[in-house]
């Protein structure tokens, strides 16, 4: 690589990178179908030159073009770049404020793993947790705006927002409804 400038590979992987912000190694090295070795040595170029950065998340380090996120934006990517995250944090957008019971039976995986996905998600301050009598109820945490959520995966997630596109139109039309309820109560 001749000083700034990126050729072959390693702009291919940046290219990746941008279109497909959070993915991981594994699933860049899958979709460029290259080897290992050749992404790994192409990542850490391209890490130390500044043109991307990564964050852990578990078991998997997450690459992501330098400038194009703040940092809980990345927070959030990561945890849509994983299908069961992404299905959670999907129902309760859905669904506004479902119990842990609620959400295993949608998303139909052991409630041991809902539990633990669900903590990594409060954790990362991405769910609110509050009790109601004997259960725990989860909602988007109020930092973050759904419509952004939705936004992301608009852009980054076409297949998974056109799966999901209809039913979130519904859950914002219903949303917006009950405000204008609201409002009209008020008054």
């Amino acid at each position: 690589m001749a000083g700034d400038e990126l050729e072959g590979t390693a702009n291919m992987i940046l290219e990746t990178i941008r279109q497909n912000p959070g993915w991981h190694l594994r699933k860049i090295k899958h979709h460029m179908k290259i080897s290992m070795g050749t992404v790994q040595y192409h990542l850490d170029r391209l890490e130390k030159m500044g043109k991307i950065s990564s964050t852990r998340n578990g078991l998997y380090r997450h690459y992501f073009p330098i400038g194009m996120f703040k940092e809980n934006e990345q927070q959030i990517i990561k945890f849509l770049t994983q299908e069961t995250p992404r299905e959670i944090i999907m129902f309760i957008m859905e669904d506004q404020n479902p119990s842990q019971t609620e959400i295993v039976s949608r998303i139909n995986i052991s409630s041991a793993s809902i539990s633990w996905h669900i903590r990594r998600l409060v954790a990362a301050r991405l769910l609110q947790e509050s009790k109601d009598g004997k259960f725990k109820r989860y909602r988007i945490h109020p930092d973050i705006n759904s419509l952004y959520i939705a936004k992301l995966l608009q852009n980054y997630y076409p297949h998974t927002w056109n799966k999901w596109s209809s039913r979130l139109a519904e859950m914002f039309l219903a949303m917006s409804e009950s405000k204008d309820n609201k409002g009209k109560e008020q008054n």
